[in-house]
């Protein structure tokens, strides 16, 4: 009998398998032909897609929200806060509750997170879609926004919960999920320029003339800085805001499908299946692990500050600045100034750590958001202040989802009882995150309220400019300095993130080992 034929009579799990010793000492099964686990390309980008809808609404909301809902909508400044804080409040709460049940979803066939994606999406596109129509009624618009509004964040909450912690199940291994996470936020920071230039662009040409209040008594009310003739229409600018919200629903919907037929999703071994959780015990469970409540209050004062002024450029742009005409461009620079940097933030963690580039990605910003108050008006610095500035977005994008799989590893490290709670901490990020930005844009929109904003109006009292300037500079550098001083005190290191990466490879080996025992008995009874 041939040597080929003498050994296919043995089964491959009973023969011996070959030990190695990896740099830290650690023995592993494996043998010569396997390989660590590499996600492609392709993989990776699909994934990555699979997050641009929660960037290009989001952008899209976050710029322009505001102003639609006071030039536009023409609501009361009080009633816009109200609607604008009590969505992001509403959808604040969602986060955790959406994460509760994720992690108590069933695994299907598709896994656990993609279901919660693709059934969310077609509601998440009507309603957001809904958000920009102007209803041909006035006692109820402030309920029609508020009911649109609280309906898309929640179905963008059961959209983007799942897709977050889809991190940790897209691969076991950290190189691959740090690698995907770039390509995610470079997409991300892509998708913010798609959802900036589409509402930006469509809306910028079909700007309604502002209104001189001054000379409104004497019948001439329509003021045209450029003293151009215009015939574009209040009509017409509503009429453009639906356009944009429907090119973007489509965007929205091609990208749901890319990430359900592109992305496969893991199953979990890396330890016991999670327990039942409580919302009171889910926070507890997450208040005692000391690095994720520093990391978490670290980006809450960070990404409130960007929030600030994310919500309030656009108008301090039109109104402080007077490029009432030149707003859409100039928010434009700052997302492909983001979306440019992203690959230059990933190779600069890379090689330096990722707590050196929180203290020198977030603060870039601070001279910049200086100067765009400091400095008289000037179209050209404007663009320059506004791509320096496009920087620090990037870093602010990128380093929470590059730090989080971190923080998530750390516990698992410390508590390799209690796993599979990964929706848990990606819920309670968005969470905090999404409570500051509802208190940021509610609290700023009343004080423009206070401080006597007039809609479409052509000038603005001082008070409106000083506030302007307050909430897109003097807030936000306060804000940063804040994180930062906390990010001092966070303690996971390069160091102790490679520790963890071999203690849960350990403990990954452990696990298998049980089932590779009982897969050998189970083939040599088979063989019997």
């Amino acid at each position: 009998m041939a040597r080929g034929e003498r050994a296919e009579q043995f089964p491959s799990s009973l023969l011996p398998s070959v030990k190695h010793i990896n740099k830290e000492g650690l023995k592993t099964n494996k043998t010569p032909k396997e390989k660590k686990e590499c996600l492609s390309i392709c993989s990776k980008l699909c994934y990555a897609i699979g997050g641009a809808p929660y960037q290009i609404t989001g952008s899209a909301l976050g710029f322009f929200l505001q102003m639609y809902l006071l030039d536009v909508a023409q609501l009361d400044p009080f009633y816009a806060s109200i609607i604008l804080f009590v969505g992001r409040i509403w959808d604040a709460i969602t986060d955790p509750t959406v994460g509760f049940l994720v992690s108590r979803s069933p695994w299907t066939r598709r896994g656990r997170m993609m279901p919660w994606i693709v059934l969310s999406t077609p509601l998440a596109v009507i309603s957001y879609f809904l958000i920009w129509v102007v209803p041909p009624f006035e006692k109820g618009k402030v309920v029609w926004y508020l009911i649109f509004y609280c309906l898309f964040q929640s179905m963008q909450t059961c959209f983007h919960v799942p897709y977050s912690a889809l991190t940790m199940f897209i691969s076991s291994e950290q190189k691959e999920r740090d690698s995907a996470t770039a390509y995610r936020m470079t997409i991300e920071v892509l998708g913010t320029v798609v959802g900036t230039a589409i509402q930006g662009q469509i809306v910028g040409g079909a700007n309604a003339q502002c209104i001189n209040h001054t000379t409104y008594l004497n019948g001439s009310n329509i003021h045209n800085p450029n003293g151009n003739a215009s015939d574009i229409s209040l009509d017409d600018t509503k009429q453009a805001y639906m356009i944009a919200s429907g090119v973007i629903s489509a965007i929205y919907i091609l990208c749901a499908i890319v990430l359900f037929l592109g992305v496969r999703e893991q199953k979990d071994v890396a330890g016991p299946k999670a327990e039942q959780l409580t919302f009171l015990e889910g926070l507890q469970l997450l208040q005692r692990h000391g690095p994720y409540v520093k990391l978490v209050m670290g980006f809450l004062f960070t990404s409130l500050a960007f929030m600030l002024m994310e919500g309030n450029f656009a108008l301090f742009i039109t109104y402080t600045l007077g490029f009432r005409d030149d707003f859409q461009n100039i928010l434009l620079v700052i997302m492909l100034s983001g979306s440019l940097t992203i690959p230059l933030w990933q190779m600069f963690l890379t090689r330096f750590g990722k707590k050196t580039a929180v203290y020198i990605g977030i603060s870039w910003a601070i001279p910049f958001m200086i100067i765009a108050v400091c400095l008289k008006s000037n179209l050209i610095l404007s663009y320059v202040v506004a791509f320096a500035a496009g920087i620090s977005v990037a870093a602010a994008f990128l380093l929470p989802w590059s730090m989080l799989p971190d923080v998530v590893d750390d516990f698992k490290v410390n508590n390799p009882n209690s796993q599979g709670h990964e929706a848990i901490f990606y819920s309670f990020y968005v969470f905090f995150t999404k409570f500051a930005s509802g208190v940021s844009l509610g609290v700023s929109t009343l004080c423009l309220h206070f401080a006597g904003y007039v809609a479409r109006g052509c000038n603005q009292p001082d008070s409106v400019h000083l506030t302007l300037k307050l909430l897109v500079s003097a807030a936000p550098v306060s804000l940063i300095i804040l994180g930062l001083i906390i990010f001092k005190t966070y303690p996971i290191n390069e160091k102790r993130r490679q520790k963890n990466w071999r203690q849960l490879q350990a403990l990954l080996q452990d696990n298998s080992e049980p089932d590779s025992e009982s897969s050998e008995s189970s083939d040599s009874r088979s063989s019997v």
